[in-house]
């Protein structure tokens, strides 16, 4: 694994990359609210034996990356990092596919970006995206302060290994939500309803059927506001919100692989 940093809208970048020698094609991880790259090491050792070069950003506010932690003010400025980060992928590796995977936050960066930068993309598949219908940020702004729960790690997934080693790591956020970074989930989930849909963008959605931060049936609502002419979807029967972390992650890595491998080869 390599680091880089580049220059963010709010700072410095930081970049990791998961090399491969002769890639078929390049993958951009987009990871979620108060987490980091470093999370998604067993996807990019996935992607990687499937014959991807993987890239992700730490977001601002994020891990290792420059900023106030977890503060967001304006997503369309994450959205410009994330393409900085692909230029750089880009850059290394002219000339191949580029396939963006977003996780939560992460899904609502990449549909932003699929959006506006989408043409230069071969795939875009959505992790427990934040589109659609999710009640979160009323609920949080409803009252004066916005009220300290974090997340439980039983949220994350059916692995209590999973919700151990989340709350063990000095590089995950586990304070309260910040009231610009709220409104501003606010302000992308209605650009992203009213953004348009993607078009021929082939889209794979996985999401776990018990998930219980990111529901469901919220994110169907945004699925179809934004969905092209080529969506798969999988559901998990049972699986919480991190289903690449989930007791059926092999399933869940070889629907990733195998879409794919229907979307490059044609």
């Amino acid at each position: 694994m390599a680091e880089h940093v580049l220059a963010g809208v709010h700072g410095p970048l930081t970049v990791r990359e998961w090399p491969h020698d002769r890639p078929r094609y390049v993958t951009l991880v987009v990871h979620g609210y108060g987490e980091h790259v470093g999370r998604y090491e067993e996807l990019a050792g996935v992607l990687g034996a499937h014959g991807a070069a993987v890239f992700g950003p730490d977001h601002a506010g994020h891990g290792k990356s420059a900023g106030e932690r977890v503060l967001i003010e304006d997503f369309e400025d994450l959205v410009t990092d994330v393409h900085a980060v692909a230029e750089l992928a880009r850059g290394t590796h002219p000339g191949l596919p580029l396939v963006m995977v977003g996780h939560s936050m992460g899904g609502l960066i990449a549909a932003r970006f699929a959006q506006r930068y989408g043409t230069g993309l071969a795939a875009l598949v959505l992790s427990g995206p934040v589109i659609g219908a999710w009640e979160l940020p009323g609920a949080l702004l409803a009252p004066d302060e916005i009220p300290d729960t974090p997340i439980g790690p039983a949220a994350l997934s059916r692995d209590p290994r999973v919700g151990a080693a989340y709350q063990a790591d000095p590089l995950v956020w586990h304070g309260p939500m910040k009231r610009p970074t709220v409104e501003a989930f606010a302000r992308t989930l209605e650009a992203v309803s009213r953004g348009g849909r993607i078009g021929p963008l082939p889209l794979l959605w996985l999401h776990g059927d018990d998930d219980r931060l990111v529901p469901l049936a919220g994110s169907r609502v945004g699925v179809e506001e934004i969905r092209g002419d080529r969506l798969t979807e999988r559901i998990y029967a049972g699986a919480r919100h991190e289903v690449f972390h989930e007791t059926n992650k092999e399933q869940v890595f070889a629907d990733v692989t195998d879409f794919l491998d229907g979307v490059l080869t044609h």
